[in-house]
């Protein structure tokens, strides 16, 4: 920094399974270049052991296994000036007595959206041309149909349930493909919505005519088991239904019963809940379930990505720019 202001102290605080993940060396020798970075960096459990050597650290670094911002951990850190996360979510680790503050929090929501809009990109296109039904009956019959009925991507409906962060990269991607686009989002602003060529219709259309349905929603009181019996049943004959938002954004007894009773249908599902599902829980056994391991997430090389979005904000910061991906505390509750 120029003149006699003298360099941020920083200092992080994460898991470290994941840490050189999110902050790979050439990430974390940018930011030595631009705060004085404290070593070594240290695990929540081990700042919670001597939560004093925050007395003088002005940046916060973190990102998976965040330390709760409570009220007596930021009584250590008088001169705290941000946090900035490498990771999605910010909802797990911040209070009231954090708000209160006043101190921006930085999410690093806008990288993980990448991949996890990519995955889901892939398995709308998948879901499209009905790839998972074909190929069950395809080993179930051991002969290939011919010319199997299915529409295709080109002037199918694609459903988007939310229209977030997650929701609207995906929108984006679908623009190359033909396809129309059709959403439900009760807090998005309509204008948005066309801007991004997104038709909003009622929840109970977007199920009845989408070919896939993309669930993006995030998980609140209000969403909670939102799909259940009712909406499953109105998809359209070898629709496909994608969620790699909350696993508890359906109700999961509700929906397997809908694909006992409907071998049509396809769900892919990237979370559960409880995650991972039980040992006896009937989605292993469900020939028209495909369930993989919450991956549609920054896995291995992509979590650098994170890294890289917070030293990009931490530049703007000691540079005294405005932050870009600072979570404003009214939306906070809101994502997921």
């Amino acid at each position: 920094m120029a003149g006699t202001t003298r360099m941020f102290n920083a200092l992080l605080v994460m898991e470290e399974g994941r840490r050189t993940d999110a902050y790979p060396a050439p990430v974390l020798d940018d930011i030595a270049r631009l705060v004085n970075l404290r070593t070594p960096a240290l695990t929540r459990d081990g700042l919670h052991r001597d939560p004093r050597v925050l007395a003088d650290v002005d940046v916060l670094l973190t990102g998976w296994g965040a330390p709760v911002l409570g009220a007596e951990l930021l009584a250590h850190a008088p001169e705290l000036k941000a946090v900035m996360v490498a990771a999605g979510s910010v909802r797990h680790l911040t209070t009231p007595e954090f708000w209160a503050r006043g101190v921006p929090i930085v999410s690093a929501a806008a990288a993980n959206a990448v991949p996890v809009a990519e995955f889901s990109l892939a398995q709308i296109l998948l879901g499209l041309k009905q790839t998972h039904r074909l190929s069950r009956q395809v080993t179930a019959y051991r002969r290939f149909p011919h010319d199997p009925p299915l529409a295709g991507a080109y002037g199918s409906r694609v459903g988007l349930l939310g229209l977030g962060e997650i929701g609207r990269l995906v929108a984006e991607h679908l623009r190359g493909f033909g396809v129309e686009v059709l959403a439900h989002d009760p807090v998005i602003d309509p204008a948005d919505a066309r801007a991004l060529g997104v038709r909003l219709v009622g929840i109970e259309e977007l199920f009845a005519v989408s070919d896939v349905v993309s669930v993006h929603a995030p998980l609140l009181p209000e969403t909670e088991g939102l799909v259940g019996e009712r909406l499953m049943s109105l998809l359209p004959e070898g629709a496909t239904l994608v969620n790699t938002a909350r696993g508890a954004v359906l109700n999961e007894p509700e929906v397997i019963g809908v694909l006992w009773e409907r071998p049509d249908l396809t769900a892919v599902l990237d979370v559960t809940w409880p995650e991972p599902p039980e040992p006896d829980s009937a989605l292993y056994a469900l020939p028209n379930v495909l369930l993989t391991p919450h991956l549609a997430g920054a896995m291995g090389r992509e979590r650098a990505r994170l890294g890289e979005l917070v030293r990009d904000e931490l530049r703007r910061l000691v540079r005294g720019e405005p932050l870009r991906h600072a979570v404003e505390p009214s939306r906070a509750a809101t994502r997921a």
